[in-house]
């Protein structure tokens, strides 16, 4: 009877913990695609051959089959002519998972080739 008891109680602490390790799960995956989007969302305007315009911007991408909701804010890093690039991540219910801050070099000269 007593060993019965002491299976029955390590069972339950193995649902239990089965249960944690599920939702858990499911933080990370939805914390890696936020992650995925913000990284995206920041390449995009360091790499553009434009420089952003300075301030906040917002939009929604889709990744993993959801949607989230981002934030850019472009300001001024010296200068002027570095900028810092910020964006958050927020899922549907507006739980920011994600974030990511890169530096815009500023564009280099023209060069001219062939004279």
């Amino acid at each position: 009877m007593v060993a019965l008891a002491v299976f029955s109680l390590a069972a339950l602490a193995l649902i239990r913990l089965e249960g944690q390790t599920i939702r858990s799960t499911g933080v990370v995956r939805a914390t890696l695609l936020a992650q995925m989007v913000a990284r995206n969302v920041a390449i995009d305007a360091v790499t553009a051959a434009a420089p952003p315009p300075r301030g906040r911007a917002s939009g929604v991408e889709e990744n993993g089959g959801l949607p989230w909701r981002w934030t850019r804010t472009v300001s001024a890093i010296g200068d002027g002519d570095v900028q810092r690039v910020d964006v958050t991540v927020a899922d549907a219910a507006g739980t920011r998972l994600g974030r990511m801050t890169m530096v815009r070099p500023p564009d280099p000269p023209i060069a001219t080739v062939g004279r």
